[in-house]
This record gives C-alpha cells, structure tokens and sequence, in this order.
C-alpha cells in the first residue's frame, strides 16, 4: 500500500495531465455514435421496467448495431484515442450488460425469485468481465469467448420473437429453460473457445462484384422478418465456437492417433 504522502501527491499530478488531455477535444463521429449506443442501452433499460419489451429488444439491436460502427469508424477516418476506448467499453457495459439482464429479469428471470435475480446478476457479471478481458487482450484475429453484442444480441432477438409472436407471460417450466438459456449465453461469454472476429473483414479493399450482390440479398432477407433472422444468426454465431472446438479437438485426437 501506498504512503499518505504519495496518494496525495498523485491526484496532482496525474489529473492535470488528464484535463489538458481533455482540453486538447475528443474526436466527435466516433464518440457520438457511441453515445447513440449508450442512448439505446438506457433506454432498453427504462422500457424494460415499464414493460414495454419489445422496444427494449429493439433497442439493444440498435446499440448493437451502433457498437459495430464507432471503432471501425474511428479506423477508417484515423481518430482512435484512448477516451474512445474507455468510453465504448463503459457503453458496452450498459448496452449489453446491464440492459440484457434486466430486460430478461423484467420479463421470466423475476418469476424465478432469488433464482432469477442471480441468473440475471450472472449475465452482467459475466459481460463486464469479458469486456476487461477485451479491453486487455492483444489485437487479434480471434475472439476469445462470446462477445457481449452477440450475447446480448442472442436474448433481445428471443425476447423480441416471443413479444412478437406469443404472449408475454409464460409458464414456469418455459422460465426455468430461458433461465438455463441465459447461464449458457453468460458463461460461453468468459470461455477460452475461439470465435471469428468481424473485425477482420475489410470494408476498404476491393472485392469480387458477387458479395455486393449477397449483401443486398442478406439486407433483403433481414428486412422480411428481423427478429426471426436475428435469431438464426445469433443463435449461429454463438454455436459455432463450441463447435469449431469439438472440431479441432477431434482433428488433434486423430493426428495423434497416427
């Protein structure tokens, strides 16, 4: 532990530093779309507690949307800064921590007593400590664990199916396998499995005419019936780590066979 001396001698210094950081301005484009991000987050958040569940789940697909955008435009037109960083991870946070887990308390998780409000704790947990790991993790072509969009994405596209198609209340049966679905989404997102990074695609580098016509054929698809391709897209996302996993685990038993 630190001396008194030290620790008061630390705060001035280290702030003044920090302030005339701030002083120089922060890139705007990239820090507003995640302020559009942290927006989507609270206010899937309010709509939550007011039982409007629908437009909570929505609200996650925009901030998840958003997320996708601020880093990427913040590469492209050169304006990283370490304020952007530590902002979005803040607005990760809330968007798909926070969010998610009352969304799904506010909807089965409180039917389910202590249950459901640890469950609910255990997916926020889980998120904030993905993020660390995220924010910590060398720049690679992988990601380590699920990461908490496509999480979060994966129960705002159930909720947003079921609100859609069925009545909200469900039986307590129903409760007790989304509470199971919402462990596994939590803990896939703090394994070591290995899933494809988006962040390997490059948007600036030419490519050939056919994925222009995929894309449009994808947007088109996607507008016929989101919350039911939402689900399918996250559903296999989140699928494929643990599968590609057997899959190398199984290729490696086989070589050592030989």
């Amino acid at each position: 532990m630190a001396i008194q001396d030290n620790e008061q001698v630390k705060p001035s210094v280290a702030p003044i530093k920090d302030r005339r950081g701030i002083r120089r301005g922060i890139y705007l484009l990239p820090n507003l779309i995640t302020t559009g991000a942290l927006f989507s987050g609270f206010y899937a958040i309010i709509s939550s507690m007011s039982g409007a569940l629908e437009n909570a789940a929505i609200a996650i697909v925009i901030a998840g949307c958003l997320d996708s955008l601020d880093g990427r435009v913040a590469r492209m037109t050169n304006t990283q800064s370490e304020f952007g960083v530590q902002y979005d991870s803040l607005s990760d946070l809330v968007a798909f921590g926070v969010a998610p887990a009352v969304m799904m308390f506010s909807w089965i998780l409180g039917d389910l007593g202590k249950i459901g409000w640890m469950v609910a704790f255990l997916y926020m947990a889980c998120a904030a400590l993905r993020l660390a790991r995220f924010n910590t993790a060398p720049d690679n072509k992988v990601f380590y664990g699920l990461a908490s969009p496509a999480a979060a994405g994966t129960l705002a596209a159930i909720v947003w199916l079921w609100t859609d198609n069925l009545p909200v209340e469900v039986a307590w049966q129903v409760a007790v396998a989304l509470a199971f679905v919402v462990s596994i989404v939590a803990l896939l997102m703090v394994t070591n499995i290995r899933y494809y990074s988006p962040k390997n695609i490059d948007l600036k580098g030419r490519v050939p005419f056919i994925y222009l016509i995929a894309a449009v054929l994808f947007f088109v698809i996607v507008a016929m019936y989101p919350p039911g391709v939402l689900l399918a897209l996250t559903v296999c996302y989140a699928s494929s780590g643990p599968i590609n996993a057997v899959i190398r685990k199984r290729k490696i038993i086989d070589t050592e066979s030989y």
